[in-house]
């Protein structure tokens, strides 16, 4: 196969200009989403797979999962059969040469590249890595000639990799990309359009204008008691899931949603209950907790039961009651799991009913925590936040890049 002469037809002009100049020990491309970046370095890695040195090749992002959907799946469908991988041994062949792939989701990645001799790797989400991941990454790569090739969308401004390497582009053997919307010529107008309606305040900054800037103030700055946000009637569901965020000094919440696939809003919060040990001045077993639920539930039937990873002893609680829904452990990945609820929000497809006053309480309470930020970190102050994260566990595990079995969940 010709690779010049197919990513002379796939890329984009500035893709070209930007693989042409990635010579450096560290190559970034930085940008909105959907600006092509990603592509350009797949391109890039691909030539430079065939005529790498000897040594490790690794191809490293947050989770194997959101690897393959970024980068592993684009190559199949680019090179076909020359691509081959296998995610139980972790690893992909391209043309015949193996690239260990490694999920960089945690401080465990440290070990996994730990003894590696590195000839070049490709890096997916670089910012959500942890730094000590990509510190050692670049003490491994020894082998002369060895290149990394990676991508991010931008982050806070006190963010490691922003002040560590960016910032200090005039010290290191290092050269950055940045890309915005209207570097990708393959976009549909309409789709542009649209894509920057669903994104608002913070994620608009970063994710489409591509700046480095703090979260600051409310996290839904644009959330407002009317429609399409806060309904009066209630839609005809097609399934329905219960949403729990489970604390025993904290508040524990419970969330009837309705979910449709097909419809705006696609999921609505019909009803909650909130009980505040604190301002109750009493506590709840488990045993008192599982009586409210299913008083709570009042035999309606719920397709799944989406609660807190942490709450073990409710959750056995619940099973040996034989709670009549399946019960999955909430993805509980906090800043993607608010720009879910955000795009979901303010694009129409997620609604509360008028009567869910601690929703609509906590919505406007929940705000950035401005000491974490001057540490780098987007975090929630952790206070009313307790409907928040209800409402977070259920739309992204749902509906998240990593949501779960889509088939499985309408089959049920």
């Amino acid at each position: 196969m010709n690779i010049k002469d197919k990513t002379r037809l796939r890329l984009s002009p500035k893709q070209i200009w930007s693989i042409q100049r990635a010579t450096k020990r560290i190559n970034l491309w930085v940008g909105s989403v959907r600006s092509s970046k990603t592509w350009a370095t797949i391109f890039k890695w691909i030539k430079y797979v065939c005529t790498a040195p000897p040594g490790d090749l690794l191809i490293l992002g947050k989770t194997h999962r959101s690897l393959y959907r970024n980068v592993i799946r684009p190559m199949e469908e680019f090179l076909g059969n020359s691509v081959n991988h296998s995610f139980g041994k972790g690893e992909v062949d391209i043309f015949d040469r193996k690239c260990f792939i490694v999920g960089a989701n945690d401080e465990r990645a440290e070990g996994v590249i730990r003894g590696m001799t590195c000839a070049g790797a490709l890096g997916d989400e670089v910012t959500l890595w942890p730094e000590s991941v990509f510190k050692m990454l670049l003490s491994r790569m020894s082998v002369t000639g060895s290149q990394f090739f990676g991508t991010t969308n931008t982050d806070n401004p006190q963010h490691w990799l922003k002040k560590e390497f960016i910032d200090r582009i005039g010290e290191l053997d290092m050269r950055v990309f940045t890309f915005l919307l209207e570097d990708n010529p393959f976009l549909a107008r309409e789709f542009v359009r649209n894509l920057k309606k669903e994104y608002t305040g913070i994620w608009y900054r970063r994710f489409i204008e591509a700046l480095w800037c703090i979260a600051e103030g409310a996290i839904y700055d644009f959330f407002e008691e009317r429609k399409p946000f806060v309904i009066s009637k209630l839609h005809q569901a097609k399934y329905k899931v219960l949403g729990i965020d489970y604390g025993t000094g904290n508040p524990t919440t419970f969330g009837s949603y309705g979910c449709n696939h097909f419809k705006r809003p696609k999921v609505w919060l019909e009803r909650e209950y909130y009980y505040d040990s604190k301002k109750e001045e009493r506590q709840k077993s488990d045993s008192e907790y599982a009586d409210d639920l299913f008083e709570f539930a009042g035999g309606e039937k719920y397709l799944y039961t989406i609660i807190d990873p942490s709450a073990a002893s409710f959750k056995a609680e619940l099973r040996r009651r034989n709670w009549n829904s399946i019960i999955i452990d909430a993805n509980n990945d906090v800043l993607d799991g608010i720009r879910t609820v955000s795009k979901m929000w303010k694009n129409g497809e997620y609604a509360i009913h008028e009567s869910c006053e601690a929703s609509k309480e906590e919505t406007y309470g929940y705000v950035w925590d401005p000491r974490a930020q001057q540490r780098g970190e987007d975090k929630p102050v952790k206070t009313a936040d307790h409907t928040k994260d209800r409402d977070r566990y259920v739309l992204h595990t749902l509906f998240g890049e990593e949501m779960i079995d889509y088939e499985k969940l309408t089959k049920m």
